[in-house]
């Protein structure tokens, strides 16, 4: 099996290509930073797993159907599209500038766009396939102070759900998980420029506890799978019972 993964370097990303490769599937590490995709698939390497590093402009569609047309090529085709990349670029209405308006829909749905329209050609025809959308929490149940991130992730669950009424009767399932609060990178960059701490996030959630990336990657990777042929056009909250943060 080989299977696509996009932000593949990032914490969430990493955690995933790192299930799907524990699990047997050759994974192919999407990133826009060349030498974290190449470390990613060193230590997928050194594991014993079958991995090997892609990088080009997801805001391309040339580049984008290039990258997937040549890991087609050699592989035979594409079982597994995971479209994870994504920004949260923070701000309300009056804050948020134009140039971040712009760059959250590009990351977080355009490049969506890009990838399955080069992957989906190959999963029709073999008649099989799983796509898995990174979606967001905050994209069913918007955050103050977040309106690009909101509203883009709120456009990745309505393309999700779209895309999977249209390539269901071609056999292809997709999907999307929407995490609340996850310990990655990110949101501890996020807590350093705040001064808030983990702790805090912590007591907010009725679980008592933030997210690991590893537990959204075991979610993303049972939906990818065989297990689960009947869903489709789902989008899996994984949040600890919190609302919203």
């Amino acid at each position: 099996m080989t299977s696509v993964v996009t932000g593949a370097a990032g914490g969430i990303g990493s955690a995933i290509s790192r299930r799907l490769a524990a699990e047997g599937s050759h994974v192919v590490v999407c990133d826009v930073d060349a030498d974290a995709a190449q470390r990613l698939v060193d230590e997928l390497h050194a594991s014993g797993a079958a991995a090997e590093a892609s990088v080009f402009d997801l805001l391309d569609p040339a580049t984008c159907a290039a990258a997937v047309e040549e890991v087609v090529g050699r592989r035979g085709g594409v079982e597994v599209l995971i479209n994870n990349a994504g920004i949260n670029r923070r701000g309300d209405l009056l804050s948020l500038s134009p140039e971040d308006w712009d760059l959250s829909f590009s990351i977080n749905v355009d490049a969506m766009f890009h990838m399955c329209r080069a992957v989906l050609p190959a999963m029709v025809r073999a008649r099989r396939g799983s796509v898995v959308n990174t979606a967001s929490q905050w994209g069913l149940t918007p955050a103050p102070g977040h309106l690009a991130y909101n509203v883009s992730k709120a456009a990745v669950v309505s393309f999700t759900k779209s895309l999977a009424r249209d390539c269901a009767p071609h056999g292809v399932r997709v999907n999307a998980v929407a995490p609340g609060e996850i310990r990655t990178p990110m949101l501890e960059a996020g807590l350093a420029r705040s001064g808030r701490t983990v702790a805090e996030l912590d007591a907010e959630v009725p679980l008592g506890r933030i997210g690991r990336p590893e537990e959204v990657a075991a979610l993303v990777a049972f939906l990818a799978s065989d297990e689960v042929p009947f869903i489709c056009g789902s989008i899996v909250e994984i949040t600890g019972a919190q609302a919203v943060a």
